[in-house]
């Protein structure tokens, strides 16, 4: 499930899906929200494990690229005709950095695979991507 971070609470997402299965909602609302500072705001994936005794762990994952690529371009959401209007500009300097900070979630063998992994992530926006003085329309589709 996809959560805020920093903003979990009982309604959906997070109560229905812990809540058939018997786990106390507030506990994990208030695990979660003390367990994340740094993404401040960020919808993140969470990875929740439910035991028998409705005891519970949870990982959370690097905040989906989209989102990032979003960020960093400084627009809200994606064009609706991408192929026809660019709506941001993001630097190969951020997509780098976007590029570390997804590394531990991908499976790309460096650096360089990992950008061009950032570059076609899901999101329906057009930008143009600015490296070394020379621009590159990247059209990011949602799969």
């Amino acid at each position: 499930m996809q959560i805020p971070a920093g903003a979990a609470n009982p309604a959906p997402p997070v109560g229905p899906a812990l809540g058939q299965r018997g786990v106390n909602i507030m506990e994990f609302c208030k695990a979660f929200n003390g367990a994340d500072p740094e993404h401040g705001g960020i919808t993140v994936p969470v990875i929740v494990t439910v035991f028998s005794d409705r005891s519970f762990t949870f990982v959370t994952k690097s905040p989906p690229a989209s989102n990032l690529l979003l960020k960093a371009a400084g627009i809200e959401k994606g064009s609706p005709m991408p192929n026809k209007n660019k709506v941001g500009k993001v630097t190969r300097a951020q997509v780098e950095e976007i590029a570390k900070t997804k590394v531990k979630d991908l499976t790309a063998a460096n650096l360089e695979a990992a950008v061009k992994t950032v570059q076609v992530r899901p999101a329906r926006w057009a930008s143009t991507l600015r490296s070394k003085g020379r621009s590159k329309r990247i059209a990011i589709r949602r799969s």
